[in-house]
């Protein structure tokens, strides 16, 4: 069996690794593999610590965000921890080699009245069926761009009312789905679906593209894109600043941290904790810029 298949078969087994981080993983195993290869001239299970240094400086001389580099460097980590595993290589090149900490960049969301300019730009084509549908679950969900894309018709339920994800570390988690969503959702199932289906076998894939295949993570921001320019948001919109609004008008409107914890599928609490003072810090704002005695 190749490095690749066994560290696919590592990541599942060992680390209980989701399908969305799984692919990102893969993608960085192909990238680190690619550079050993064409830059420094050997098999992947032969880079030292230098060999790892000059791959993270290539990433950074490439325009890369430090989050993706640290998730790439996080990817080698866990290829090297499965090498030393089988015996293959007797040190760990990532050692002692630091991911740096992120600044925590400023939250933003969207007001209630500029989420519901977004809802009402598609139209009743089948496209725009499909993507009201889309947008519906993004905000009445928080869902993530890559959790909606590997969504499954199987994991919705629309009778009651909610939707079964699979997170991050592979993490199952069941969210509500309100009415508005769970009314486009059924327009959709029943009529748009079956439109963008046309002949192909069914994959079971929730949202599909014009192909009839699964919609890929470009494919939604192309289309959050498409309907943020109509809605006058082009420069403030992106799936997850639907996901942030999703947090922050649950936390304005009484939520419990626990509680949003649970449905946005983060590990640490102190992560859903920001949308606690980034809305307290917006109704400040609002406090001082219209009471007359502020």
């Amino acid at each position: 069996m190749e490095i690749r298949e066994r560290f696919i078969k590592y990541l599942i087994e060992e680390r209980s690794m989701a399908r969305t981080s799984l692919s990102a993983y893969l993608y960085d195993y192909n990238e680190f593999n690619a550079y050993m290869r064409d830059h420094k001239h050997k098999p992947l299970r032969e880079a030292g610590h230098a060999d790892v240094v000059s791959y993270l400086m290539y990433l950074r001389e490439s325009g890369r965000s430090q989050a993706t580099i640290n998730r790439k460097l996080a990817a080698v980590r866990s290829l090297f921890q499965m090498l030393i595993q089988s015996g293959e290589v007797a040190q760990d090149p990532t050692l002692n080699i630091k991911s740096p900490r992120l600044q925590r960049k400023a939250v933003e969301f969207l007001s209630v009245k500029e989420v519901e300019k977004l809802l009402e730009q598609p139209d009743d084509s089948t496209k725009g069926i499909r993507d009201r549908a889309l947008l519906e679950l993004l905000y009445a969900s928080g869902l993530r761009v890559s959790e909606i894309s590997m969504a499954n018709l199987s994991d919705l339920n629309l009778r009651i009312g909610f939707i079964t994800c699979t997170g991050q570390h592979g993490k199952a988690r069941v969210i509500p789905i309100g009415r508005p969503a769970r009314a486009a959702l059924e327009t959709y199932v029943y009529e748009g679906r079956e439109t963008l289906l046309r002949d192909k076998k069914d994959d079971g894939a929730l949202f599909l593209n014009y192909a009839g295949d699964r919609i890929s993570r470009q494919g939604v921001w192309k289309l959050l894109k498409e309907y943020a320019q109509k809605a006058g948001l082009e420069s403030k919109l992106s799936p997850q600043i639907l996901r942030n609004s999703f947090a922050a008008h649950m936390i304005q409107n009484g939520a419990d941290i626990k509680s949003l914890q649970d449905l946005l599928g983060h590990e640490d609490i102190t992560a859903t904790q920001i949308f606690v003072s980034v809305t307290k810090n917006r109704i400040m704002d609002v406090y001082d810029k219209t009471h007359p005695r502020a």
